[in-house]
């Protein structure tokens, strides 16, 4: 009973199931993306993250046939490059999966601002969102490096490409205006992505989050 129970509350909150997905791929992957089968582990918790996401699109004003045209070629060129070792495949991969954890956090967007009541899976959905914006922006500095090498330095192994735990540390330090640690953007295009990434940061918890807290505080009796 207690299992059913758990299925029902994840049906309840499928945005909470969503967030704690993504955590757990953050904190799995430091473990083996610099080891032999980290580009396998990477591909794996890469293509759960947008399984689940997908599923989550469903409950949102969001189009799930467009969310599944850009999953899937994404879920193929992650295959391949697994299996096959296909580096010029990297920026592909990299753009579709940056395209698609935007349109996701935007239908989740849609989702929070689409009524006047502040409900718990809307509250998840808030952190949820900020976590795609962030894998979003990530992969776009995946982009960004696979195109042009040496965009990025960091104290340690300064000229060596950045990691996917890098950039998404990074990618979380903008968005959330704590700073940019010890990557740092050095070419033109990399500062203005970093740019933008700040202003959207600055934006969303402003303009949504913001308003969420508002409902809820108005909710109160």
């Amino acid at each position: 009973m207690s299992a059913l129970r758990w299925v029902a509350r994840t049906r309840r909150h499928p945005s909470a199931v969503l967030l704690l997905v993504q955590v757990i791929g953050m904190l799995l992957v430091p473990f083996i993306e610099r080891t032999e089968i980290g580009r396998v582990g990477l591909s794996i918790v890469a293509t759960v993250v947008l399984i689940v996401t997908t599923r989550m699109v469903r409950r949102t004003p969001g189009l799930t046939w467009v969310s599944v045209c850009i999953a899937l070629p994404a879920i193929v060129l992650l295959v391949l490059q697994t299996l096959y070792v296909m580096p010029w495949l990297l920026p592909w991969s990299a753009a579709l999966e940056a395209l698609f954890y935007f349109y996701a956090a935007g239908s989740l967007i849609a989702y929070m601002l689409s009524d006047e009541h502040a409900t718990t899976d809307e509250l998840f959905a808030a952190g949820a969102t900020f976590t795609l914006l962030a894998w979003g922006f990530a992969y776009l500095f995946m982009l960004v490096q696979a195109m042009q090498p040496g965009t990025y330095a960091a104290a340690v192994n300064g000229d060596a490409p950045r990691s996917w735990t890098e950039l998404m540390y990074l990618s979380f330090a903008l968005l959330s205006s704590t700073g940019i640690g010890d990557v740092i953007p050095l070419t033109a295009h990399a500062r203005a992505l970093a740019s933008v990434e700040m202003f959207v940061g600055v934006m969303y918890l402003a303009a949504v989050v913001s308003r969420l807290v508002g409902l809820t505080l108005r909710a109160r009796p």
